[in-house]
């Protein structure tokens, strides 16, 4: 249990914490969610004691352990890949340190030998014969192969050593688990490993995560970070995103009848408590949720861009034919004979144990590559507009504003400053925002600018890569909303968060080392739970 009594934090220009007093408990797992630059992070940090606050204080229960994911990627390059995982649990491992340092003596006296006794008997009441063998199952568990455990961290590649930090946060059972962005970097199969592994954990959890699937999936409580408090509410963060926007919808109807809306609210607390995630926390939820009250429900100030892209003309018949294409990229094979044709309507989702697959495959696509071999056509009615994965190149343009910047893709009759200021206000660049300099915006910022750029091509087909990267929660849950109205066009993108494949895709394709596996009219879910196609992959991949 950890216990925050009376916490704020003052900056030299705001207030981010105000008189802050929560009780996180056992046994529960907290999704910590607000707006990007609420303070998320900051808090995690202040609960780790990283961070001091103004006022207030942090307590852990008494002779409990808390753990915290590592964002140093490279801080462990001199450790192998087991012992940085040990490391973990401070304790334990500085016991193993002085133990071995005893041992090694040549001179050892009777002094050394009681000493050594006594870290033998805290070695064994911290569970250390087991520390191994633990750390092990957790490498494995994540994907981390066992000819690996004893290698050196410098020799792994990034997305392994996200993995072994994981690995190390969850090691020797922590009575408080502090995780920020778990998921970044894992692929699917680690993502629905760490699903599992929360989901029976027995102790405290607060996850901060852009993943509305997992926190779905993990989560028993939201603590959401709004108006310099923070409020706990029961049930993932589904039941908080709907109860949330059906009381602003109450709050903002005053001249109407407010008992229809009131009415509305209170079916919907019902229906969650009825269908309440089936996993061990099913029933302690089930009936906590039943005990909310109206009172226990309030707006958020959350603000969410407007995402809608409407096509200036239907596609024909045509959409996309490749074949046999094919693309070496300094020395390695990344795409080897890919084929597969695209009808319209088609909303497809492409998946691989490798993105860069992906990503090359969509820069031959959009002409930005060409192919070693083979061919692609698109249909003669449709016009296609990109998200790259990386924006970069889209915004080196020197000392332009985003209102100018967005002018160059604005037809004559929308290139006007109240149409733009207008349009670039619905993706949250108000007043003087729309002045700013391209070159100084965040990774979210230009994401939302390429969507801007992206509804004002009017394009019939539409190529994301990884488009929710850098995006917060409200701005992923508008694009996702935007998509999934996209009805008279067709979608090409990638993307690690499940339930936005889940509500988007109607088609998938793995796009593998030797080949493709296409599966059209499924689901995400139901390509996934298939098991003769898993077991195709697999034998693709194992080639």
């Amino acid at each position: 249990m950890i216990t925050v009594s009376n916490i704020s934090l003052e900056f030299s220009d705001r207030k981010l914490f105000d008189d802050v007093n929560i009780k996180f408990n056992p046994g529960n797992c907290y999704g910590l969610i607000g707006a990007n630059g609420a303070g998320k992070s900051t808090f995690l940090k202040i609960l780790a004691g990283e961070i001091q606050p103004s006022t207030g204080h942090v307590a852990l229960g008494q002779d409990e352990r808390l753990a915290t994911l590592s964002q140093n990627h490279y801080g462990y390059e001199d450790n192998t890949v087991l012992e940085t995982v040990i490391m973990g649990h401070e304790r334990l491992y500085q016991i193993m340190q002085e133990k071995n340092e005893v041992y090694m003596k040549e001179d050892f006296t009777d002094e050394d030998g009681i000493r050594a006794a006594e870290l033998e008997g805290e070695f064994a009441e911290l569970d250390g014969w087991e520390a191994e063998p633990q750390a092990a199952v957790l490498l494995q568990g994540l994907g981390i192969s066992e000819e690996l455990h004893d290698k050196k961290m410098s020799e792994l590649a990034g997305g392994e050593k996200v993995k072994v930090l994981l690995a190390q946060a969850l090691f020797g059972k922590p009575d408080v688990l502090l995780l920020d962005e778990p998921t970044n970097g894992l692929d699917k199969q680690s993502i629905e490993w760490l699903e599992e592994f929360l989901i029976n954990f027995p102790n405290t959890v607060i996850v901060v995560s852009h993943d509305r699937h997992f926190l779905n999936k993990v989560c028993t409580h939201m603590a959401d970070v709004d108006f310099g408090k923070i409020k706990v509410y029961v049930g993932n963060y589904d039941f908080w995103l709907e109860s949330s926007q059906l009381a602003s919808k109450l709050a903002a109807d005053a001249n109407a009848k407010k008992e229809d809306h009131i009415k509305e609210l209170q079916d919907f607390i019902a229906r969650f408590s009825a269908n309440a995630s089936k996993s061990k926390q099913a029933t302690s939820r089930k009936k906590t949720l039943e005990k909310i009250t109206l009172d226990d429900i309030q707006p958020s100030s959350r603000r969410y861009p407007f995402v809608g892209f409407t096509p200036e003309r239907e596609i024909g018949n045509d959409l996309l034919r490749v074949e046999n294409l094919s693309k070496t990229i300094d020395g390695k094979k990344i795409l080897d004979n890919i084929s597969f044709s695209l009808n319209k309507d088609d909303k497809v989702a492409f998946t691989s144990h490798n993105d860069v697959a992906i990503t090359v495959l969509f820069r031959i696509l959009m002409g930005e590559l060409e192919p070693d071999s083979g061919t692609f056509k698109w249909g003669v009615t449709t016009s296609q507009s990109y998200l790259p994965k990386d924006t970069s190149a889209e915004f080196e343009q020197g000392k332009i504003t985003i209102v100018d910047w967005l002018r160059q893709f604005a037809s004559k009759e929308e290139s006007d400053n109240t149409f733009l200021r207008s349009f670039l206000g619905r993706m949250l660049f108000s007043g003087e925002d729309v002045l700013k300099e391209v070159s100084v915006l965040s990774g979210g910022e230009k994401v939302r600018c390429m969507l801007s750029k992206m509804m004002l091509s009017k394009a019939n087909v539409l190529v994301l890569d990884d488009p929710t990267n850098h995006l917060d929660l409200e701005s992923i849950t508008a694009l996702n909303d935007g998509l999934i109205s996209f009805n008279k066009g067709s979608i090409l993108f990638s993307s690690h968060d499940h339930q936005f494949v889940q509500t988007i895709a109607n088609r998938i394709i793995e796009v593998t080392p030797n080949g493709v596996v296409d599966r059209a009219d499924t689901t995400y879910e139901e390509f996934l739970e298939n098991k003769t196609v898993q077991e195709q992959i697999k034998k693709l991949y194992a080639k």
